[in-house]
């Protein structure tokens, strides 16, 4: 198993009210989403490894966001932050916290919802799609803007996962840490990989 990770370290301060650990599954890497995401023009799409790989610097400080529907995104409801991205297998996993003081709707929602009823939704700028015209949308370009939590179900990518965790954060050192690739190896894959066609900048957000 491949496993790639980066983070920034947070102090640790115990029982901070306003900073509740959160881990999930973001999206699934080299493979095609389950529905069309908003704005892909109903073209499933499939994120590659060396795109993620070369946007996970691109997580790391961007807030996370929900509606009160729990079913889409609202960048103006920035309800907590990611602090680590790792790709293991195929899963982009990402831990942050969430500031359940400033909204403590989305902690108690959180807290009550059923094991596995959360998801995850990306959301991107600067996406390169390596083919306009295929059934299924190849990004191998992708810059990583933020992200939502949502209901599993509204997501377009169904193993995607959110849930509270009850530990801290794990921290990293920010330049990041690596196993079983390096990081100047998978810089080197990505940019063999990425196909840049002008005009074809595409951004897009991944929920149904």
């Amino acid at each position: 198993m491949k496993f790639e990770a980066m983070a920034v370290t947070m102090p640790e301060v115990p029982e901070h009210p306003n900073r509740v650990p959160f881990e999930g599954v973001l999206t699934v890497v080299d493979e095609p989403s389950t529905r069309a995401p908003a704005g892909a023009r109903g073209h499933r799409v499939v994120l590659t490894r060396a795109a993620a790989l070369a946007a996970l610097p691109s997580l790391l400080g961007m807030g996370v966001d929900f509606t009160p529907a729990w079913d889409g995104h609202d960048a103006r409801r920035k309800c907590g932050v990611i602090t680590e991205a790792d790709v293991v297998g195929r899963r982009l996993k990402v831990s942050g916290y969430l500031y359940a003081k400033d909204f403590p709707e989305v902690a108690r929602h959180l807290r009550q919802a059923s094991a596995g009823s959360m998801g995850m939704s990306y959301e991107l700028a600067n996406a390169h799609v390596e083919d306009m015209n295929a059934e299924v949308w190849k990004l191998t370009r992708a810059t990583f803007t933020g992200a939502a939590i949502l209901l599993r179900a509204k997501a377009a990518y169904q193993d995607t996962h959110f849930a509270l965790t009850p530990q801290r954060c794990r921290t990293l050192a920010a330049a990041g840490a690596t196993r079983g690739v390096s990081r100047t190896a998978s810089r080197e894959t990505a940019r063999r990989n990425v196909v840049v066609q002008p005009g074809k900048d595409t951004r897009w957000k991944s929920m149904k």
